[in-house]
């Protein structure tokens, strides 16, 4: 092995990570990211209730707000994950330095090997087709395909950076050679020198890294984006259990919105004078944006609940009670 192979994968990320910065600014991949995972974890929120959440003309600072929530997890654990590869990859490379467990590592390499392929082909095979991954353990699928690529390519960074074997390691014994095998030769010949391979070309390592980055890079995203559609449906379900808790909305306007969800009523005030002459009360607010309020039942159910999106206009009022108060709280017109 020549001295310059074991710089051919770090150089080769060093210029992919070059190649890359020039064609995409980092702050601009980085704010896209976070946008489209927020925009999943909004719908996916929303749609537990059936609303569809590009009605709602949410911004680009609401979908980076709440793509945090989809994110935080994921980033700690890679983050905490690639720590302790680090930590590990250095303590290898020092006993390795050291020339301790060569002979160990050499009989892993195949087992790594073989259950980096098997991990690896298990993430192709939920591309094609829904495995048990997929119905049960949606992130599994593709962390399946990150890890046995990254697996696969630390590998053969190990296999390339291990030095050549002796002609002789592994078929000596040194029980049986003292009895056994003739006493050596006075002036023994001094082995011949095994060829080095010739360096691998750059393009090639690049190339090389770039597949492996794309690959694990679609194997996070996809992980990421199933996760941040879990957590938005479980968001959903927490804030649908938590609505008793929430203060009620109570609703007034100018004409009859003729609402008729469940637990919602309907008041008629008798003031012929007053600018709001409907009442309803039994409504939560689940949030306002893109200058309109969204409203569910107090009572609402995912089998028969349905959610309301009210304009916001000088025709619209709103009062808050606190839930202990009950939605009765205020009897004014």
């Amino acid at each position: 092995m020549t001295a310059s192979e074991p710089s051919e994968g770090p150089l080769g990320i060093q210029q992919l990570w070059t190649i890359v910065g020039t064609i995409i600014a980092p702050t601009s991949m980085a704010t896209a990211l976070l946008y489209y995972f927020g925009w999943h974890h909004a719908y996916w929120f929303f749609d537990y209730f059936g609303v569809n959440s590009t009605v709602l003309g949410f911004s680009t600072a609401d979908y980076l707000m709440r793509s945090l929530d989809a994110l935080y997890v994921p980033l700690t654990v890679t983050a905490g994950a690639s720590l302790l590869a680090f930590w590990g990859h250095d303590l290898l490379r020092r006993r390795l330095t050291a020339g301790h467990e060569i002979r160990l590592l050499r009989r892993a390499l195949p087992i790594m090997t073989g259950v980096g392929a098997l991990l690896t082909l298990g993430g192709f095979w939920s591309v094609l087709s829904r495995t048990f991954f997929l119905r049960h353990i949606l992130v599994a699928a593709p962390l399946s395909l990150a890890f046995g690529v990254l697996l696969l390519a630390y590998t053969l960074h190990l296999w390339r950076t291990l030095p050549n074997p002796p002609p002789d390691e592994g078929t000596s014994d040194p029980e049986n050679d003292t009895e056994l095998s003739p006493p050596p030769p006075a002036t023994p010949a001094p082995p011949e020198p095994t060829p080095a391979p010739p360096p691998r070309p750059p393009a090639a390592a690049l190339a090389e890294w770039g597949v492996v980055l794309v690959l694990v890079g679609l194997g996070l995203f996809w992980a990421a984006n199933d996760y941040a559609a879990a957590v938005g449906e479980t968001r959903a379900r927490e804030f649908a259990a938590d609505l008793p808790t929430y203060p009620y909305a109570i609703v007034y306007s100018a004409d009859s919105l003729s609402l008729t969800a469940p637990g919602v009523r309907e008041t008629r005030c008798r003031d012929p004078k007053a600018a709001y002459r409907f009442r309803y009360d039994g409504l939560k607010l689940m949030l306002q944006s893109g200058n309109q309020y969204v409203l569910v039942p107090e009572l609402w159910s995912r089998a028969g609940g349905v959610a309301v999106l009210l304009p916001r206009s000088s025709s619209v009022r709103l009062e808050f009670a606190p839930p202990l108060a009950g939605s009765g709280a205020s009897k004014r017109c």
